[in-house]
C-alpha cells in the first residue's frame, strides 16, 4: 500500500529536495511535506512541485504537531549534517543530528498515524581502520568504533532508531547505509575534497573507494519510501577504485604527505573553510571502506545503474582537470609500452634478463 502523507526532513538540500520532488510527481501520494530550518533556494523551490514546505526545526518538540496535524504516515529522515561548518560548529551539528533525531522519533512514537520510518544513514558507522575486513556486511560492526564527528553521530542515530523500532513494532523501519555520494549535481565532502587542484593523501596509504551515483541514491530513497522493505541495507555501486586512481581520473595532482602532517592540513583546511574533514574522515582517506551489496540487490530489489567507475566518470565530466586527460593517457601508454618491451626482451632471452651492451667510448673510436 503506497503512503498517503509523506514528511521529508532536510528538504532544502539537493538530495532531500530531489526526493520530495520525485514523491510529489507520484499521483498515488496525497501530500508531501518538506521540513527544514532554512527555505529551499528559488531553483529548488521551483522543482518541488506540490510539496508543502514547512519551516521547522526537528530539535523543537513542535515537530510533533506537524506530524499529528497532517496525519503523516511515512517519515523520511534526511536532515543529518556531515560537516560542522554546515551546521555552525561541532556543537550545533551534534544537536541537529542526535538531539534532532531523538525529538523526531519521540514525535513519531506519539503519532498513531505513522507506520513507516526511513533513515538516510551512512556506511561511516563501520568506521575505518587497518583491521577492517575486505567488505562489510549489514551484520558486521566497526572494528574500531568511531570516536567522534559524523561517524559517531551516525552510530548514535542508528541506535536510537533501533530503540524506536522496538517500542513501535507496528512501524516499518528501513535504515539505508549509503557509501559516498558523487555526481554532477550533489555536493558532498568527497566531491569538495576531490575538487582541490592538489589533493593531499597519506604517504604509504591508498584507500579503496566505493561510490554511489546521485541518481541511484535518489532511486533507492524513493523505493524505500514507497515500498515495504524493513531492516538495514548497504547501498553502494559495484566495484571499487583506489584513491590514487580516482585522483588521476579527475586530472588532479596527488600530494603524498606523512600521516601526522595530514592532521595539521585538516585543521588548516577546516579553519579556512576549504574542506571540512574530521579526523574520522581522514582515517577513511587512509584505509577506505567497502560494503557488500547483496541485500540491496536480492532483498531490497535494486541494482545500481552506475558502477563506481561509471559514477566517477559522470562526475569527472563536470570537473575541469588540472592535468589534461590526454597527457595522462599518453604518459601511461608510454610507460606501458616500455614495460611490454622489457617483458618481450626477457621472454626472447629465455627468461634471463641480460645486461645491455656497453656504450662504446666515442673518444676511443675516434682514436682508432
Amino acid at each position: 500500500m503506497p503512503p498517503a502523507v509523506v514528511l521529508v526532513t532536510g528538504v532544502s538540500r539537493w538530495l532531500g529536495g530531489a526526493l520530495a520532488a520525485e514523491l510529489a510527481h507520484d499521483p498515488a501520494i496525497e501530500r508531501v511535506i518538506g521540513v527544514d530550518t532554512v527555505p529551499p533556494s528559488p531553483e529548488l523551490l521551483g522543482r518541488l512541485g506540490r510539496t508543502e514546505f514547512v519551516r521547522a526545526d526537528i530539535r523543537n518538540p513542535l515537530i510533533g504537531k506537524v506530524i499529528t496535524t497532517a496525519a503523516v504516515d511515512t517519515v523520511v529522515h534526511m536532515n543529518i549534517s556531515s560537516t560542522p561548518a554546515g551546521s555552525g560548529g561541532r556543537g550545533p551539528m551534534k544537536e541537529l543530528n542526535v538531539i534532532g533525531t531523538m525529538q523526531l522519533l519521540a514525535a513519531c512514537q506519539r503519532a498513531p498515524s505513522v507506520r513507516r520510518f526511513v533513515l538516510k544513514s551512512s556506511s561511516a558507522v563501520y568506521g575505518a581502520s587497518s583491521r577492517d575486513p575486505a567488505v562489510f556486511t549489514e551484520t558486521m560492526q566497526a572494528r574500531r568504533v568511531p570516536s567522534g564527528g559524523f561517524a559517531k553521530d551516525s552510530v548514535d542515530i542508528e541506535g536510537y532508531v533501533r530503540s524506536f523500532a522496538r517500542r513501535r513494532p507496528d512501524v516499518g523501519v528501513a535504515a539505508l547505509r549509503f557509501t559516498n555520494f558523487i555526481g554532477p549535481r550533489i555536493d558532498s565532502l568527497l566531491t569538495t575534497f576531490l575538487r582541490m587542484p592538489l589533493v593531499p593523501t597519506a604517504l604509504g596509504y591508498d584507500a579503496r573507494v566505493q561510490l554511489l551515483h546521485e541518481d541511484d541514491a535518489l532511486a533507492v530513497l524513493t523505493r524505500a519510501t514507497t515500498g515495504d522493505f524493513a531492516g538495514t541495507v548497504n547501498v553502494g555501486g559495484e566495484g571499487t577504485l583506489l584513491l590514487s586512481q580516482v585522483i588521476r581520473r579527475l586530472g588532479r595532482l596527488q600530494l603524498p604527505l606523512p600521516a601526522p602532517t595530514l592532521g595539521s592540513i585538516g585543521r588548516l583546511t577546516r579553519r579556512f573553510g576549504w574542506v571540512d574533514y574530521s579526523p574520522e574522515q581522514m582515517r577513511f582517506l587512509n584505509f577506505g571502506r567497502v560494503v557488500d551489496t547483496r541485500v540491496l540487490r536480492e532483498e531490497f530489489g535494486y541494482t545500481p545503474r552506475y558502477t563506481t567507475a561509471e559514477a566517477l566518470a559522470d562526475y569527472a565530466a563536470t570537473v575541469p582537470p588540472v592535468i589534461p586527460p590526454d597527457l595522462v593517457r599518453r604518459a601511461t601508454a608510454r610507460v606501458q609500452g616500455g614495460v611490454e618491451r622489457v617483458g618481450a626482451t626477457v621472454d626472447s632471452l629465455g627468461g634471463q634478463l641480460r645486461p645491455a651492451p656497453a656504450t662504446p667510448n666515442l673518444q676511443a673510436v675516434r682514436d682508432a
